[in-house]
């Protein structure tokens, strides 16, 4: 839906949504469920075509039924000033809520349920469900964000109980496995063959490691060892309920929202240094041209040797000296040779800069930084990708041997959707490049060699996010179709399952052929919905995580009202120009009223606003120079205008 109150319904992927009128959704708010009936066709000025219409007929399901956002009494919305209402947060919601209620805490943060929106009432209805805090702290405004995408810190009574249980013979649990499993044989021991572990700095988990050992014959045997966390998660657990629910964990600007309690995600199923531990692993003979010459998945022990940062990881390497150099060396000479297949066979090679808040002590934000991606990086997404993909291949051959319907849960990525194809096409003539588009699809190879010609250009970021967004999104499904954006026929998610369910599920998938651990056809008849659901909650996280970099950025601002700044045109509407900070990488809007005294003329076709009096033409990718005027922290908007100095210029030629 769009702000106006606008519906769109989608029938299926390959159809045209049906256009919904304010008038025909019967109250239905964005992500909703609903029955439809199609009605017609509208004309749409727009794009000059008719589009088919539809009126909601039912509303099945709610997409969500409790909504954060702060108290106003009435007065501020031009109503009763007697009524309070709610101002969501949530930036798809078109409407107030009114909320019932006595002694209700207005300028306050709070959750509401929806109760209903009867016929003829302007309004939806609510209740006042918890009070989060005063609106602009910053501990409140964090916790309303996870709020209101569905996650919550604490944990219901059953699985602290648990937690608590796993707590106290966690330790003994892991010795009397280890012991069980290597006298029965059920566990490949991993324990005198290097290992370890190479995350982030500020990483309080660790739930993957890579083992490295020479072979006689000259190959090399190379361990994908990931946390064993469906040892301790099982089916019907209070834990396994929740992280079904949670799907995911969720990494905001200054905290962490886990999928599973932290005595599993810091403690038994982390990979921690000089500890056994137990892991689901896949293994893989490798020759020196880094051909898979056998693979082996199943259960093992492993004891890390060394805990490495990135970055120190990446010194042994830069400086050639330093703790286990040639295991390090060989692992990175064999991940540049598989991500250059990779790469060569379709891999969309995008690599884009991640923004990282730095806070203080009071959450206030003092730095924005840039993320640089090094080769250690590389490094362990190469073998994550690889582990990743064999597995999803082990087991779908596994399944087809069997001769069960059920296959494991894919993660899918579709072709590219042809308008969105089409649309980059014509983008990217703006700026004098050619891309291959052949019947409305278009290679991975193509598009790496787009990225290749736009490396170390000005205008290269901008194009590498415009190639990004015309891209599907990957989702969880059992119906295979592959990955294109990776260029692999078959694909899943094996190497996180301390903060993604699906994961867990792939685990278990891979302990059932190895008849240790057999899944039940109920078991396995659940996997596309939970699928879904795990794709829905990925969205929400993704939301979650990227508003709160906004909020933060915004806020970093805010004391900076009236300074200039440079930036790069990212964006060109009929109602001003979208820009983005170099500095920061925050984004903002120039609403054309602040561009000059000029009126200025919206040219569709090149992405560019012109001076009728002037001719002053500013365009998509232009580099330019704006000035801050506005920082609404809790909206996460940013207003800038152009100083005089730059809108008062010579008419351009063009």
């Amino acid at each position: 839906m769009t702000k106006t109150g606008k519906g769109f319904f989608t029938v299926n992927p390959v159809q045209e949504d049906l256009f919904i009128s304010s008038e025909d959704t019967l109250h239905a708010f964005h992500g909703d469920t609903v029955k439809v009936v199609k009605t017609g066709e509208s004309y749409d000025a727009k794009s000059g075509k008719n589009k088919p219409t539809g009126k909601v007929l039912e509303i099945v399901r709610r997409g969500r039924e409790t909504f954060v956002g702060k108290l106003v009494s009435g007065d501020k919305i031009y109503e009763n000033k007697a009524d309070v209402y709610l101002l969501p947060d949530w930036k798809k919601m078109h409407t107030q809520i009114l909320v019932r209620g006595e002694s209700l805490p207005l300028d306050q943060k709070v959750v509401i349920r929806l109760t209903d929106w009867m016929d003829g009432q302007k309004y939806p209805t609510g209740t006042l469900e918890e009070i989060i805090g005063p609106a602009g702290n910053h501990e409140t405004e964090m916790r309303a964000l996870a709020l209101g995408s569905g996650f919550r810190s604490d944990f219901p009574p059953g699985v602290v109980h648990e937690a608590d249980a796993l707590e106290k013979e966690g330790a003994s649990i892991i010795a009397k496995a280890t012991e069980q499993s290597v006298s029965a044989g059920t566990r490949k021991d991993f324990r005198d063959t290097t290992t370890f572990t190479i995350d982030p700095f500020d990483a309080k988990d660790f739930d993957d490691a890579l083992s490295i050992k020479k072979l006689p014959n000259g190959n090399i045997e190379v361990g994908v060892h990931i946390a064993d966390v469906s040892y301790f998660v099982r089916p019907g657990t209070s834990i396994d309920t929740e992280g079904r629910a949670r799907a995911t964990s969720v990494y905001l600007v200054d905290r962490t929202i886990p999928m599973l309690p932290e005595v599993l995600s810091t403690n038994l199923c982390s990979l921690n240094p000089n500890e056994d531990r137990l892991a689901v692993s896949a293994v893989f003979e490798l020759d020196a041209q880094a051909g898979i010459v056998s693979r082996w998945f199943g259960e093992t022990i492993i004891h890390s040797d060394k805990r490495f940062t990135y970055e120190n990881a990446q010194e042994v390497l830069d400086n050639n000296e330093g703790d286990f150099l040639e295991e390090l060396t060989t692992l990175k000479n064999l991940a540049d040779t598989i991500r250059e297949r990779r790469v060569k066979n379709g891999s969309i090679a995008f690599d884009t800069p991640e923004v990282k808040i730095e806070l203080d002590e009071t959450g206030k934000p003092v730095a924005v930084h840039l993320k640089e991606r090094k080769a250690t990086n590389l490094l362990i997404e190469d073998f994550m990708l690889l582990a990743n993909e064999e597995v999803a291949t082990y087991l779908t051959e596994e399944c087809k041997k069997a001769q069960i319907k059920q296959r494991p849960i894919y993660r899918i990525h579709d072709v590219p959707d042809a308008d969105r194809i089409l649309n980059l096409s014509e983008f990217l003539k703006v700026f004098g490049y050619h891309l291959d588009v052949a019947g409305t699809t278009v290679k991975g190879q193509d598009i790496n060699k787009l990225l290749a010609e736009v490396s170390g250009k000005p205008e290269e970021y901008l194009i590498k996010m415009a190639a990004l967004r015309s891209m599907s999104k990957a989702v969880y499904t059992t119906k295979n179709i592959g990955h294109y954006g990776l260029g692999f026929t078959f694909y899943t998610h094996f190497t996180s399952p301390i903060r993604r369910y699906p994961d867990l599920l792939t685990h278990r998938m891979v302990k059932h052929f190895a008849d240790n651990e057999r899944l039940t056809s109920t078991e396995m008849d659940e996997f596309e919905e939970l699928a879904r659901h795990s794709s829905e909650r990925e969205v929400s996280a993704t939301e979650a995580e990227r508003d709160s970099i906004k909020m933060k950025q915004v806020e970093f601002l805010l004391p900076r009202i009236g300074e200039e700044f440079e930036a790069v045109i990212s964006g060109v509407s009929e109602r001003g120009l979208y820009v983005e900070l170099g500095e920061t990488r925050a984004e903002g809007m120039v609403n054309t009223r602040n561009i000059g005294t000029d009126s200025y003329v919206y040219d569709e076709k090149r992405y560019r606003l012109i001076g009728e009096r002037t001719n002053k033409t500013y365009a998509l990718g232009d580099p330019i120079k704006v000035k801050l005027l506005a920082a609404r922290v809790s909206e996460r908007e940013l207003d800038f205008g152009i100083p005089e100095a730059v809108a008062v210029t010579t008419p351009s030629p063009n």
